[in-house]
């Protein structure tokens, strides 16, 4: 597994775009824990040809072929203790990891997007809240905000302009909906251009769910 003509901090696969390099954009995609980089790649024939996909993989190993951003336990009232050193380290190296990526491709961060599954969609929450200079846009599946990112978020003026897609499914089983209600409430009063959505599934992407998230990709391109 590697990223052909790239050297970056975190392994992965590329898709490159079929665009000009001074029109090519940029998707970044993280999975969700348990899983690899081989699960998000498969959206790529979906995603529109003006974008390179880069689909990584999380740093730490559950098991064969299972890796995960951060390691957590379920508390008994339901909430969730992370191993907040591996949280910290994975969103340096995410944050490398983007940085680097859209240097070697040519692709400006106003063309940059990152996005990902539950724990992969908490990364670029994070990512979102702490170096919005890096991108333009995140779209976030399934996935839930760390309270213990929300002390480092810049000031709301930083991410003036940033867009946002966000979407659940009202079947979720794994991370409630109502995760992602509280996502919404936290994200709403910041200068941020929000687009939520939810869809009637589990802890899965539904086909509806694909299909508007890859229309929104394609609006971003159309409106730059």
């Amino acid at each position: 597994m590697d990223t052909p003509a790239l050297q970056l901090p975190l392994n992965g696969y590329i898709r490159p775009a079929q665009a000009a390099p001074e029109q090519a954009w940029l998707l970044v995609l993280m999975h969700g824990v348990g899983s690899n980089a081989q699960d998000l790649f498969s959206l790529a024939p979906y995603v529109p040809p003006q974008f390179h996909v880069l689909s990584l993989q999380a740093p730490y190993a559950m098991g064969p072929d299972a890796f995960a951003w951060f390691q957590f336990s379920v508390n008994p009232d339901g909430s969730r203790t992370i191993a907040a050193d591996q949280e910290q380290h994975s969103r340096a190296l995410v944050a490398q990891t983007v940085q680097q990526a859209a240097e070697q491709l040519g692709v400006p961060p106003e063309r940059v997007v990152v996005g990902g599954f539950s724990q992969g969609g908490i990364m670029s929450l994070s990512l979102l809240l702490t170096q919005p200079a890096l991108l333009h846009a995140i779209c976030v599946w399934h996935s839930r905000l760390l309270p213990e990112v929300l002390p480092l978020q810049v000031p709301p003026a930083q991410l003036a302009g940033r867009q946002v897609w966000l979407s659940h499914g009202t079947q979720d089983n794994v991370i409630p909906l109502t995760s992602a209600h509280l996502t919404r409430a936290r994200l709403e009063p910041l200068p941020v251009q929000l687009s939520y959505h939810e869809y009637p599934c589990a802890h899965t992407i539904h086909p509806d769910e694909l299909r508007d998230c890859v229309q929104w990709l394609q609006g971003l391109t159309a409106a730059a």
